[in-house]
């Protein structure tokens, strides 16, 4: 059974607009992620409904999906959908007294696809496994996102 919400935040040193500079250039989402190596922006500029194609990695597979953004407000939110999964993911920014609080969030609302989650039980050792991959990944890319971001 996968998880409805798998999520992790960092408290990042810095004004939110500094993190959102960051956040919101998904072009760089290979430099974040340990799982999307590379996100193409399909389209000139990053905005609601613009669309991406994304190549992951875990070990030597290697797999393409497609993204919608569904939501995007500078300086506070970011979403965009999978479009083979039906999964959300989300980064969330929240003024705090010292800087910033990034939350990332992987959202399956209404579940995860049938073809997504045989893939995921035939070839990345089942659900559990990878959605445990996914929450240190998401631990990994928000401590990059903070490095970035406290280093520029």
């Amino acid at each position: 059974m996968n998880r409805t919400v798998i999520e992790a935040s960092i408290e990042i040193d810095a004004p939110p607009n500094e993190v959102w500079d960051v956040v919101s250039d998904l072009k760089r989402m290979g430099e974040w992620s340990p799982q999307c190596r590379k996100m193409i922006i399909l389209g000139r500029e990053v905005k609601k409904g613009t669309r991406t194609l994304n190549i992951n990695r875990a070990g030597k597979l290697h797999w393409p999906t497609t993204a919608k953004v569904t939501e995007f407000e500078p300086n506070k939110k970011l979403a965009f959908r999978i479009v083979e999964n039906r999964t959300i993911w989300t980064y969330e920014l929240e003024p705090t007294a010292t800087g910033t609080k990034l939350t990332e969030s992987r959202k399956a609302p209404n579940g995860v696809s049938r073809p997504s989650n045989f893939a995921t039980e035939r070839g990345m050792g089942g659900i559990d496994k990878f959605e445990a991959s996914l929450e240190r990944g998401i631990k990994k890319t928000l401590a990059r996102i903070k490095s970035e971001v406290e280093t520029d």
